[in-house]
């Protein structure tokens, strides 16, 4: 038995007790994987450092370095994640409707999905993130992260099982793959028997191989080809500030803007700010024939409208309304996130409307689009499908339901 199966089944074998943990239990079980998180940080981080200097080695872009790096202030981000998880409110057991029909008392409930395969890249915390998500709505979880955050991976691993030991709820519920053999994930996607889910998060290769190949369901965590359009009437200051936050704040991130959209009566006035903001922090810019001619940059070509950069890269393009704003997305978007910078409540209203995208904005940046910064202490991902769940999937993204009937010894007539 090859350590795949042996830890889908130990996964497997834990269902019925997360099933019926209590909500104290659970958040006992959060509570002590943060306090081993916070004794393990020494170790967490020498870990971290191995796969950064890897990475570097291997010529990897600083955005993508930066996708990888942990700090004490990100590990003890971790931390304040399990707090934030343990207060918030169990879904399982929810009643989300009840009546009565004839001799019968339906009810409808929330109950967790099952055993949850997560197949991800670079980005560490995602194992913490995905494992405390995983745990409070009652899944376990088998993780399988990417080589270059192996190191990583497995240490924060470890202090969640060491954690775990600590709780009542089973050390099991929670498997780590340590062979980061590509063949390990065919295998995982091919485990009905033991698996419920399987949820990517990463790169488009990755999650394109998983939708294409696996038989198991996939909760498709989506890549992120975001735009802000900024229209006739924004606020130039202000849209520079909104812009730049989208650009550079972390850039390696799914919800970074890549495409700015700017109304071609704005153009003039706005892109000469832009350029300097974004230049001053080694943004390269790749812009329309239109975009050229207002500012230096670099000439985008037709890959730039559709590619998800995560890197210092920009691309503009100048559109005469609206309208034409809402074909370059439709056109273009993943689904993940877009935004309008405007102060023409018509247009934002349109807008809205207008985008098919899990998360449409006005007058704020695209960054926001975030499980933690939508209140729900963390994601697992960002779905940019539209079943079962969509947007930053949180607790009630990982349940399902089922339905509780109760009779009067009755029969059908």
């Amino acid at each position: 038995m090859n350590e795949v199966t042996k830890k889908a089944k130990l996964v497997k074998r834990t269902e019925k007790h997360l099933r019926m943990a209590k909500t104290a239990e659970k958040n006992t079980a959060l509570l002590e994987i943060g306090r081993q998180i916070e004794k393990d940080m020494p170790m967490i981080l020498k870990a971290n450092e191995k796969d950064v200097k890897h990475a570097q080695e291997k010529g990897v872009s600083e955005a993508l370095v930066d996708r990888l790096r942990l700090t004490e202030a990100r590990i003890n981000a971790m931390i304040t994640a399990c707090s934030k998880v343990i207060t918030l409110a169990d879904p399982i057991g929810l009643v989300i409707k009840s009546w009565v029909k004839d001799t019968l008392r339906i009810t409808q409930i929330r109950v967790p999905i099952g055993s949850i395969g997560m197949i991800y890249e670079s980005r560490p915390n995602v194992t913490l993130d995905a494992t405390i998500l995983a745990l409070k709505s009652g899944n376990p979880v088998l993780l399988r992260g990417g080589s270059d955050a192996l190191s990583s991976n497995l240490a924060i691993a470890n202090a969640i099982k060491t954690g775990l030991s600590n709780s009542s709820i089973p050390s099991s519920a929670v498997e780590i793959v340590e062979d980061t053999d590509r063949e390990n994930v065919n295998q995982m996607l091919k485990m009905n028997k033991y698996l419920s889910l399987i949820i990517p998060r990463g790169g488009a290769g990755l999650i394109r191989f998983v939708v294409e190949n696996s038989t198991v369901p996939v909760l498709e965590t989506g890549v992120g080809n975001c735009h802000i359009f900024v229209d006739y009437n924004a606020d130039i200051e202000k849209s520079v500030e909104i812009i730049d936050n989208a650009k550079t704040q972390r850039p390696g991130t799914c919800n970074t803007v890549e495409t700015v959209l700017v109304h071609e009566g704005l153009a003039e006035r706005l892109l000469p700010a832009l350029k300097e903001r974004l230049y001053s922090k080694d943004v390269e810019i790749r812009g329309c024939e239109k975009t050229t001619q207002i500012i230096d940059c670099t000439k985008a070509e037709e890959m730039d409208w559709e590619t998800e950069y995560l890197d210092f890269i920009l691309a503009i393009r100048i559109v005469k309304d609206l309208d034409e704003a809402l074909d370059h997305i439709e056109r273009y978007s993943t689904g993940h996130s877009e935004s309008i910078l405007t102060n023409d409540l018509s247009n934002a209203r349109c807008f809205q409307a207008s985008i098919d995208s899990a998360a449409v904005y006005v007058n704020a940046s695209t960054r926001f689009t975030d499980g933690e910064q939508f209140g729900f202490g963390g994601e697992i991902g960002i779905s940019t499908q539209k079943l079962h769940a969509r947007g930053p999937v949180g607790l009630e993204e990982l349940t399902t339901y089922k339905y509780i009937i109760t009779g009067d010894y009755s029969v059908r007539g």
